[in-house]
């Protein structure tokens, strides 16, 4: 049921008692002198600047007290023992918002701390749902990625969690206070913390505010289906509670029996919880097992697991009911064991049990290492708030590493699309972006365990660094004794990592080095790639100033430390090329003229060829399409779909080409790659399809096999687009089974 936590003190006259709010926030809080001294002061200057206000005509327009507002935040905060500064901001936040007290005025009474975090909470406050903003109220994927979304975003703006907590204290407050409001509103916030602020405090694990939050959303937004359960809890309070008094009373003496000094209590089951589990297991309201439930609280682990066999030697367990979410924690840190029992009176019971310390973190989340000062766990509480807070300030260690803008990235990965969850070899859950590697999860497990990284094993087998992990992988990091990263993993043909944090570790480590192995190791980077190329007796000078280097020690030194990247070098290479000498020729990509005034349309596949859109289908950019060899006037362009291409396919299919839309005319260049290697069936086939996943154009190729050495010598003619795509093929043909060699002829 929803819970509205409200302790203002109203005095005789209907006025708030301030002296009386401020001992209960105390008392809350555990405040000291000169702190309770500071929030009366910030108290009495947020009561100021709301009767400035109302003498001024100045009233917000929803009609309500930012005053009051200010101190019902506080008080929601002080019940998470936070600290005096968020107390302070929380008083004064709506003030500064509604534009009645300077945030200047707050800096110079209250100091810039408080100051930041109100800044902090502002700049929250302008994100919003989409469909809240837009009254979209469709369940819908683009809905659910958005809201997604919304909530990484907030994190990512958030580099103290205090701010986040501030937010979610005075959303509480506004979702409260929407039951006075006009129903569009009220669906309006509600639609914004059930997509938001309610996940957001899922992740933080808040229990009880998420809880409060997604009851009263729900009640907001789906009014009937809300009033049905809880008319339904309501008809069965009596005889439910009685039932628990009684299962209570006989779990208390199992307890004293075994000499576990632990308490046990009944616990109230939510609305919205209820109804989410009749609609993802499709049952109805007598088959929700933990309608009648109660939770253990004991001191240690060991006590957990003991009453958990006293329970269910009492009563018999149901099966696929339980979750030991204490060996398995949920992603938020949430521990705790779930069973359902067939109880008294053969009624189907929830008990949950856990220790004091978990069932703070579960009601408090983050602030649990604030609130619990226990003894055998306190480790646990304190590394479970560690982990927390890091996911939070993440994206600021990453700007202090790379100077980029993390924000980006951070937001593109949090498409629904875009992730891969991955298990670590305990068996706990790591996201990455779609194509990380191993090393890529090496750094996101540790900076030292990518450092050492030696080899990988995904689902118990050993595979390349390189290779692309995929959702429900299992993977174990093989780890040397010393840190040694290798220049390799920072190729971007070699494809040994994707992510921007993974590569800001190795270039910090590279960083670290002595200048003369940097120089050392560039040149032999260089050296390796422009002979790979055949590009022999280059004028490196010439190209260190084209990369405004000082001098050839600076070049190599810089791609020795990773500041810049091979591609870099061989673009810069692949001008100078084209203005030295010629010595490929562009393969032409055949334009279309679409009326007078329009932009060209290309069409790959067809060469230099005359092209014309057929009149009989007119495709346009975008459709499936097909060429026929027309006589006299080139190649028509027909839908796939059209008739009369299809009538063609049937009868002339030889004068039928297959092409495709371009954006632009692609300068290709025609280059030849020497390939040496050890016969094997299926060599061939394997460097063709490589080929082709590459986007890479074969137009000849010869092979000679040596039947005595095994042996085969390949030479392939290819388009590609310039030296770094040649690059990358050289790399992926040379990591082949096999190949010996992979390397560039000069045509002649």
């Amino acid at each position: 049921m929803v819970q509205v936590r409200k302790h203002h003190s109203i005095g005789a006259d209907g006025e708030l008692d301030l002296e009386s709010w401020l001992r209960h926030v105390q008392t809350l809080a555990g405040l000291d002198g000169g702190a309770l001294v500071t929030l009366r002061r910030a108290a009495e200057v947020s009561a100021e600047a709301e009767k400035r206000a109302i003498a001024a005509e100045n009233i917000w327009a929803e009609g309500a007290s930012s005053f009051a507002t200010g101190l019902e935040m506080a008080e929601i905060l002080a019940d998470l023992q936070i600290d005096a500064e968020a107390l302070i901001a929380a008083v004064l936040y709506r003030a500064v918002r509604e534009k009645r007290l300077e945030l200047k005025t707050v800096e110079d009474q209250f100091g810039k701390k408080v100051a930041k975090l109100i800044r902090g909470v502002l700049r929250m406050a302008a994100i919003r749902s989409r469909s809240a903003d837009t009254g979209d109220e469709r369940q819908g994927t683009a809905v659910e990625e958005h809201s997604e979304n919304i909530r990484r975003m907030l994190v990512a703006l958030v580099d103290d969690v205090r701010v986040a907590l501030i937010k979610l204290a005075e959303r509480t407050c506004a979702i409260r206070a929407a039951k006075n409001a006009e129903p569009a509103k009220r669906r309006r916030v509600a639609r914004e913390v059930a997509d938001v602020y309610a996940p957001l405090a899922h992740r933080l694990g808040i229990g009880h505010i998420k809880w409060e939050l997604e009851d009263l959303s729900f009640r907001y937004l789906e009014p009937d289906d809300y009033m049905q359960i809880a008319r339904l809890l309501d008809e069965k309070r009596l005889a439910r509670q009685k039932y628990i008094d009684q299962v209570q009373e006989l779990l208390r003496d199992e307890l004293a029996r075994a000499d576990i000094h632990g308490e046990v209590y009944g616990r109230a089951k939510h609305i919205y919880s209820i109804w989410r589990k009749m609609r993802r297991k499709s049952i109805g309201f007598s088959q929700v097992y933990d309608i009648r439930a109660v939770r253990i609280l004991v001191p240690t682990v060991r006590d957990c697991y003991a009453v958990l066999g006293i329970v269910h030697n009492l009563w018999r367990n149901i099966p696929n009911e339980f979750d030991d979410y204490i060996a398995s924690p949920k992603e938020n840190g949430y521990r705790s064991l779930h069973t359902a029992v067939i109880g008294p009176e053969r009624k189907v019971l929830e008990v949950q049990i856990r220790t004091f310390a978990m069932h703070e973190e579960a009601e408090y989340g983050v602030c649990a290492h604030w609130r619990y000062k226990g003894t055998d766990e306190k480790s646990d509480g304190q590394d479970g708030y560690e982990q927390k807070i890091s996911w939070l300030r993440q994206v600021l260690d990453w700007h202090e590493e790379v100077g980029g803008n993390p924000l980006q990235e951070q937001l593109r990965s949090s498409e629904a699309d875009s992730r891969i969850y991955v298990f670590t070899p305990d068996g706990h859950v790591v996201d990455l972006p779609r194509g990380a590697t191993p090393l890529d999860f090496a750094y996101k497990i540790h900076t030292e365990i990518g450092h050492r990284c030696r080899g990988a094993k995904v689902d118990g087998r050993i595979v390349p660094l390189n290779c692309e992990l995929q959702t429900a992988n299992q993977v174990e990091i093989l780890t040397g004794r010393s840190e040694s990263p290798s220049r390799d993993w920072l190729s971007a043909g070699m494809g040994y990592i994707t992510t921007s944090r993974a590569r800001a570790k190795i270039i910090h480590w590279f960083k670290q080095q002595a200048r003369d192995q940097n120089i050392a190791d560039g040149r032999s980077i260089l050296d390796g790639e422009f002979k790979q190329l055949a590009l022999i007796d280059f004028d490196f000078e010439k190209l260190a100033k084209k990369l405004n280097m000082h001098s050839l020690d600076d070049l190599y030194a810089a791609v020795g430390a990773g500041d810049i990247g091979v591609g870099q070098v061989l673009n810069a290479a692949q001008r100078m090329v084209r203005v030295d000498r010629v010595e490929v020729e562009p393969s032409l990509t055949a334009s279309v003229a679409r009326g007078e005034g329009k932009a060209d349309v290309y069409i790959d596949g067809v060469g230099n060829l005359m092209t014309h859109i057929a009149r009989c289908c007119n495709p346009v950019p975008g459709d499936e399409i097909m060429g026929y060899i027309t006589l006299g006037r080139g190649v028509s362009i027909h839908r796939k779909d059209c008739a009369n291409m299809l009538r063609m396919q049937s009868e002339e299919h030889e004068r039928v080409l297959q092409v495709e839309w371009a954006k632009k005319p692609k300068e290709l260049y025609a280059v030849e790659i020497m390939i040496e290697a050890y016969d094997r069936h299926g060599l061939l086939r394997d460097i063709t399809a490589m080929l082709d996943s590459q986007r890479v154009n074969i137009t000849a190729m010869q092979t000679r096999s040596n039947k005595h050495k095994h042996t085969v010598d390949m030479v392939l003619t290819a388009e590609v687009h310039g030296f770094e795509e040649l690059s990358r093929v050289l790399h992926r043909i040379n990591q082949l089974p096999n190949v010996a060699s992979a390397k560039r002829r000069i045509l002649h």
